[in-house]
């Protein structure tokens, strides 16, 4: 059997995040990775170099919240500006535009999709709370696969068309992430922390040093003890210790399991986003 990046995306797409991924499973999609650093038809997002990259700053975002332009969609809908990448937008069913709600961001794991997230949009429905989840260009992150570019470059069209359609509350915009999106979330996160208040990091693998810095997104972090994936000693000694050295409030949990996000772990992380935000 070929095992390349296709074949692991088909089989890590629908996985949902409380499941705990196997250790084969993971390197063989980090491995499809290394072979195949993007995905066909999504090596290049169509999407032009904004002004933050031409001035040396590929890792800036530069959509902001404001009024909205565009009705917003009802329920869980496709994106629709990727290719066979994209992502998806939940608006809950309470959306009211005079009472600004929260946003949610979420980035996948290695060989995953924004179909991961199966189980926030009814958190975000109990929440009244909007979810946006998008795709990796390739198999994973950009800047785990070398450099910041056109993860960035979606992520900052992802959010520009969620602004078109939902006005959302400036002081509560969190980005989170799963495995290597929680390296990513964690590490884009430091360098716009202007945008956002909150980022949420679930097993993590490394942050990338933030230069410069930007704002003081308040940090929650946690890993499973058994994690035969993702150390937990490395979050437990140098990446939260880190992150608290670098001046950043960071809620650390750790719990009994692997590499994966228990139920419980993410509505403690959704409601500590949503206090932390009070």
């Amino acid at each position: 059997m070929k095992i390349d990046a296709a074949w692991f995306l088909e089989r890590a797409s629908g996985a949902p995040l409380d499941r705990p991924i196997p250790r084969r499973l993971f390197l063989q999609g980090c491995l499809a990775g290394l072979l195949a650093p993007s995905l066909p038809g999504c090596g290049g997002d169509g999407i032009p170099a904004g002004p933050q990259e031409e001035e040396g700053l590929p890792f800036r975002l530069t959509a902001r919240p404001g009024d909205p332009t565009t009705e917003p969609p009802s329920g869980l809908v496709s994106l629709g500006i990727g290719d066979s990448r994209d992502g998806l937008l939940y608006v809950p069913e309470g959306y009211d535009p005079a009472l600004p709600p929260p946003l949610f961001v979420a980035l996948h794991g290695a060989g995953g999709s924004a179909e991961n997230w199966q189980s926030y949009p009814p958190r975000a429905e109990d929440r009244n709370m909007v979810f946006l989840a998008i795709d990796s260009r390739g198999v994973t992150w950009d800047v785990i696969r070398g450099a910041y570019g056109p993860d960035v470059r979606f992520l900052n069209r992802a959010l520009e068309h969620t602004f078109e359609r939902c006005r959302i509350d400036p002081e509560r915009i969190a980005l989170g992430g799963f495995s290597d999106g929680a390296t990513y979330a964690l590490s884009l996160g430091l360098v716009n922390g202007d945008l956002f208040t909150h980022l949420v990091g679930y097993s993590p693998g490394f942050v990338v040093r933030p230069d410069p810095p930007a704002g003081e997104p308040t940090i929650f972090v946690s890993h499973g003890t058994d994690d035969p994936v993702l150390s937990v000693e490395t979050t437990r000694s140098e990446i939260v210790p880190g992150l608290r050295d670098g001046g950043y409030d960071v809620t650390f949990l750790e719990f009994d399991g692997g590499h994966g996000v228990p139920s419980e772990i993410s509505e403690q992380a959704l409601d500590w986003f949503l206090e932390e935000a009070v």
